[in-house]
């Protein structure tokens, strides 16, 4: 049983990993605006790859949508959609405050409003049994991790001041921005726990543990893609930024990185399903707060490979690495609750 937690976990932080890493191709795309930027990376990774990998790994997918009740089907696609608008306000915060305090306080209370939350809805009973105390105990201490790396972030901000005026004249709205984003990104962890019906439908249709979640996903993303649509589209026609899609000679290369983006993001999000599956009936609540965690970590990381942190001093770093640190004590804790 341990170890088949041992390799669940692992599916989680791969997942985490992976999907952690989306953004990054961003840095490489600056003759485009962002808008440009997100709508390639929205349709691929919101509407595409979703769609595929549902079709290829969940036989008669149509059916299992029909056999599912209206009131499963609408949650789903209500928290997609409302996730949706925690997307796009994920790709406004990152743009104004960068990877790194971006990922950390949007996926810090995502992880926070997703777990936490379904537990106490769903399985009140679990929270003083020993998985129930290790995720509360592992979201405070994550919480710790996050004050750190806002500690962070906000004093890389000021010691960068002098060598760029501009950089914190949006501060402010991008961290309100973030925060906001953060909450209405947990719904997408909403969308698979409260769409569990329909996981069982296709678990009833012969589709795999490790691949039911496919029939969640595709919906769920699907109707998150709207909102980015909609205000992509809306900036596109405002800026007059269509023409960039066509621009030589970068256009191929840049279609290809915007592309890559979503196939990073959706594929972090298979992953990530299989370990949650993996992990039991509170898989999807145990296993996010982890998801959440390696993503916060690998935003980071790129973080510092993108020079976000050229320029701050050792106090900043510290407090950063100090952040991560906690946050892998955070992962260690819910981990550790879930070995029998």
């Amino acid at each position: 049983m341990g170890h088949e937690i041992g390799w669940s976990i692992i599916l989680v932080l791969v997942g985490g990993i992976v999907n952690g890493s989306f953004a990054a191709p961003m840095k490489r795309l600056s003759a485009w605006r962002w808008e440009n930027i997100w709508l390639v990376y929205a349709f691929t990774g919101l509407v595409i790859f979703p769609w595929v990998i549902a079709l290829a790994t969940v036989p008669h997918l149509a059916g299992v949508y029909q056999q599912a009740s209206a009131s499963v089907l609408a949650r789903v696609s209500l928290f997609g959609f409302a996730w949706g608008i925690g997307a796009v306000l994920f790709g406004l915060g990152i743009a104004r405050v960068g990877l790194a305090l971006g990922f950390a306080v949007i996926l810090g209370i995502t992880s926070s409003f997703g777990s936490l939350l379904p537990l106490a809805i769903l399985h009140p009973d679990q929270l003083g049994t020993r998985r129930g105390l290790a995720l509360l105990a592992g979201t405070v201490v994550m919480t710790l991790g996050l004050v750190f790396l806002g500690m962070a972030g906000m004093r890389r901000e000021r010691e960068q001041a002098s060598a760029k005026a501009s950089v914190r004249s949006g501060f402010g709205a991008g961290l309100l921005i973030c925060i906001f984003s953060g909450i209405f990104s947990s719904m997408f962890n909403f969308a698979f726990v409260f769409g569990e019906d329909l996981r069982q439908q296709a678990l009833q249709a012969g589709v795999s543990t490790a691949m039911a979640g496919n029939a969640i996903w595709a919906l769920s993303i699907s109707s998150g893609f709207i909102v980015n649509a909609v205000y992509c589209v809306y900036l596109l026609n405002k800026n007059r930024t269509w023409g960039a899609f066509l621009q030589k000679p970068a256009a191929l290369s840049y279609w290809l990185g915007a592309a890559l983006m979503g196939a990073l993001w959706f594929g972090g999000i298979v992953v990530y399903g299989m370990g949650a599956a993996a992990l039991g009936a509170l898989g999807g609540i145990i296993g996010w707060p982890v998801y959440m965690s390696i993503n916060i970590i690998t935003g980071n990381a790129w973080g510092f490979v993108g020079g976000e942190w050229k320029g701050a001093g050792r106090l900043a770093l510290g407090y950063c690495l100090t952040g991560i640190g906690i946050l892998l004590l955070a992962i260690a804790v819910i981990s550790l609750g879930n070995v029998t």
